[in-house]
């Protein structure tokens, strides 16, 4: 196990902003639907799993600035993960990986057309010691609370992993479940992904394709209204994006790691 890399590459990661750093082995990585880590990196021995607190823009009434905080909070993130992807390939001739947080995806049918991730990062927090999973299916961090993004680097260099959390850090309140517009968390650990994504991706595929099979069927007068709607004009905004999340109920309702002076 190589200790110095681990520690330069906990402390080069913190400098950048990162909040927390957990290292888990690969060996520990249990997704239940994501492909084996060996099938993307056949090399790979380690994970290097960054925690980032979101921004507090998921407080915000305002659905587009509460959106914008995540872009913000994802894009810092995948800056970072670059940053310490080259740091660990430079200074320890390590070869190392991303992993993307969502997109892009297997959008083929195996992957029930992008449910299926190509890696999970909740499944790299927990084995890195960043958490456990709580009520609402999310990671639970044992400082940051529930409002917390991950980002992995996957290297070949064998790391000491560090231990998982062991104390359950839910609160077993259900008010997640009880918030959930979408009633997606109703059955325990499950999260029906449809209803979510009909509240947090109103203008997501299915409603895009929705939209275009209208179109083709209706006649040219209403195709010209159609594409002049703030119902198209909200798809092509989502598309531009690729990332659109509108719903954090779920967040709010959390009473874990709450900010002082928040209210969920």
């Amino acid at each position: 196990m190589n200790t110095d890399a681990k520690e330069r590459i906990k402390e080069f990661a913190l400098s950048l902003g990162v909040e927390d750093v957990g290292i888990g082995s690969v060996r520990d990585y249990k997704s239940p639907r994501s492909p084996s880590i060996e099938s993307i990196f056949a090399g790979a021995r380690s994970m290097v799993v960054l925690a980032f607190s979101e921004l507090s823009n998921y407080l915000s009434t305002n659905k587009r600035i509460a959106m914008a905080g995540r872009i913000d909070s994802l894009a810092f993130a995948r800056a970072c993960v670059y940053r310490i992807t080259r740091f660990i390939e430079k200074e320890f001739g390590a070869l190392s990986m991303s992993t993307p947080f969502s997109y892009p995806l297997n959008m083929s049918p195996e992957s029930k057309f992008g449910l299926i991730a190509d890696f999970s990062q909740r499944h790299a927090a927990v084995a890195a010691g960043l958490g456990t999973i709580g009520r609402h299916n999310l990671v639970i961090h044992p400082r940051l609370g529930t409002r917390v993004v991950f980002s992995t680097v996957l290297t070949e260099l064998e790391l000491e992993p560090d231990s998982p959390v062991t104390e359950d850090l839910c609160t077993h309140c259900n008010l997640c479940v009880e918030a959930c517009p979408a009633h997606a968390l109703d059955e325990e650990g499950k999260t029906h992904e449809f209803k979510c994504l009909s509240c947090s991706q109103p203008n997501g595929l299915a409603s895009s394709i929705a939209f275009w099979l209208r179109f083709v069927d209706s006649p040219p007068e209403v195709q010209k209204r159609m594409i002049a709607s703030p119902e198209y004009m909200s798809l092509y905004q989502a598309q531009s994006l690729v990332l659109e999340y509108h719903c954090f109920a779920c967040y709010l309702a959390c009473p874990v790691g709450v900010k002082k002076g928040a209210s969920a």
